[in-house]
Order: structure tokens, then C-alpha cells, then sequence
């Protein structure tokens, strides 16, 4: 079984808040997989600026230039 970051319980949820009547396991399932590997996108990023700026520490800020970075795209 493989450990994931994110719940497809979560994703079911996310959907259904924005809207979804129902919601396919697959659908949820390809939901976690996009945020997982878009969040890491960004936590790599954010621990970039972190390492540039000197820090060991991630602090929100990068984060926040991160997904910004990324929107840009």
C-alpha cells in the first residue's frame, strides 16, 4: 500500500464543495494525484527561496512566492 500525502476522502469532499453532485473514486483519485505533484512543485520552489535567503526554515512567504511562481506559468 502506498503512503499518500493527501486522502481521496478529502478530494471527495473538495468536489462536493465545489459543486459535484457525485464523485468516482477515479475522479478523487486524480485529484489527490495533481495536487500531490503540484504541491511538491511548490514545496520544492519554497525551500529554494528558504536555501537562497540563507534559511533552513520555510517560512510562508515562500510559499507564497512559490504558488505565485507556478500561477505565473
Amino acid at each position: 500500500m502506498v503512503d499518500h500525502d493527501l486522502h481521496v476522502a478529502s478530494m471527495h469532499r473538495m468536489l462536493k464543495k465545489a459543486g459535484a453532485e457525485r464523485v468516482s473514486e477515479e475522479a478523487a483519485e486524480e485529484l489527490r494525484k495533481a495536487l500531490e505533484s503540484i504541491g511538491f512543485i511548490i514545496a520544492k520552489d519554497a525551500l529554494d527561496f528558504a536555501k537562497h535567503a540563507g534559511r533552513k526554515t520555510v517560512k510562508s512567504n515562500d510559499v507564497q512566492i512559490a504558488v505565485k511562481r507556478l500561477l505565473k506559468q
